[in-house]
């Protein structure tokens, strides 16, 4: 058990994903959800108050996230609506209403005022945040005001939020924000994104899902339709997922401490929900590679080249052992150890700097001491010293650069050097 510690947010998207439901799901995760929730109430967000309530979809129970303007909160126009408290027209920013359609747009509707990405910046700034938080919301903004500038053409700077749209999307940014922050997984894992299909209505017309908005944020990263008619990931759910995400894929293996379930509004024949696991997942950082492979025509001068090319791209340790091979020829066994993570590029690299044409692999589990230099004050100056300590063991050692430095420079032998220190 002792690989299972790192600190890990797995999210499932099976039923796409918005920023209420990622919200409610989150929310569940931690000790006291009716704290959370009232402190999201005295952040200082313009007119905005945040609701939970308990509910149920295909027997399971969840958390529902409501936020509400000025006690308002917006109707849907999706056409097919997954009916998420935030849909299209709201959760994200668009060009200014040509004068024209401002006016059509007024015959049917109220006015309203649209805030920039600098006036947002100003809303944040303001709130009681910490300034990680803060950053986060910030970067998901962007994130969002780039995918409608790549859209419709225009600038980010021209770029304009919907006056309620801003203020319950800057309530559900920042909730999903802080609440990673209060979490502080090691690292966000999130299942491929189920977007939905059909089409969905916005403040500029029929577009099909994903919306355009919703596509370009998603770019890079696994989605897929399904045959559920609705928009189910909408532009603030993916650019959440899009910043946060450590990456993509299927729930590792991991022993899960708690679950919460965000709930939307409609019923669907699935469980329209969010939900997201928590717990300790193995530590990769710990699994090494071995790379070997075995070399009998290559001179000293190309094995010691490739050596040093694959230290120099991270390799945890490189070393050689003298073997016989086939027809009697004397040879070498070249092994690479490097983290999991490298073992491509270390692989491209004995291909390149060998003769070799096939690599062999093992993976092992690595155990290993906490350490640190300190830099210690001697008779002979300041040395660096290694120290390490674990499993109820403390280990020092000098580090032979400074040791053999001193040698030099004194004309002393190493023994004579660390005599003179200890």
């Amino acid at each position: 058990m002792n690989q299972y510690h790192k600190k890990t947010l797995y999210i499932d998207c099976s039923m796409g994903a918005a920023g209420d439901m990622l919200t409610a799901a989150l929310s569940e995760l931690l000790p006291d959800q009716d704290a959370f929730i009232d402190e999201m109430n005295h952040l200082g967000i313009p007119g905005i108050r945040m609701e939970k309530s308990k509910t149920a979809k295909c027997g399971i129970h969840g958390t529902h996230i409501t936020v509400k303007v000025h006690g308002q909160e917006e109707e849907s126009l999706d056409v097919h609506a997954h009916h998420h408290e935030h849909e299209e027209h709201q959760e994200h920013g668009h060009h200014h209403i040509h004068e024209h359609e401002r006016h059509e747009h007024e015959d049917h509707e109220h006015t309203h005022h649209h805030s920039s990405m600098h006036e947002i910046e100003h809303i944040i700034r303001e709130l009681l945040l910490p300034q990680k938080v803060q950053a986060d919301v910030l970067a998901v903004y962007q994130i969002i005001a780039e995918a409608e500038s790549h859209v419709h053409g225009v600038p980010v700077t021209d770029i304009h939020f919907h006056e309620v749209g801003t203020m319950d999307a800057i309530a559900d940014i920042t909730a999903v924000c802080l609440l990673i922050y209060k979490l502080a997984p090691e690292q966000i894992i999130v299942s491929p994104i189920h977007v939905g299909s059909g089409q969905v209505r916005c403040a500029h017309g029929i577009l099909p899902v994903p919306a355009p908005a919703t596509a370009y944020i998603l770019r890079d990263i696994p989605i897929y339709s399904g045959t559920i008619k609705g928009e189910l990931c909408t532009p603030t759910g993916a650019a959440l997922l899009k910043h946060f995400a450590s990456q993509f894929g299927s729930m590792p293996v991991m022993i899960t401490k708690s679950i919460g379930y965000g709930m939307g509004n409609k019923d669907f024949e699935a469980a329209n929900c969010v939900r997201a696991s928590f717990g300790l997942a193995e530590d990769h950082d710990n699994l090494v590679a071995e790379l070997c492979c075995n070399i009998d025509d290559m001179t000293p001068e190309a094995i010691g080249f490739a050596m040093e090319r694959l230290f120099d791209a991270g390799a945890l340790e490189v070393y050689t052992v003298p073997v016989g091979m086939k027809k009697s020829r004397p040879g070498i066994l070249l092994c690479v150890m490097c983290k999991d993570s490298d073992r491509e590029s270390m692989i491209s690299l004995m291909m390149k700097h060998t003769t070799t044409i096939g690599i062999r692999e093992n993976i092992s589990h690595r155990y290993t001491m906490n350490r640190k230099t300190l830099n210690i004050d001697t008779p002979l100056g300041s040395v660096r010293q290694k120290q390490s300590e674990g499993y109820g063991v403390i280990k020092t050692k000098y580090e032979y650069e400074d040791l053999a430095r001193i040698a030099r420079e004194k004309n002393l032998s190493l023994a004579e050097v660390l005599n003179q220190i200890l």
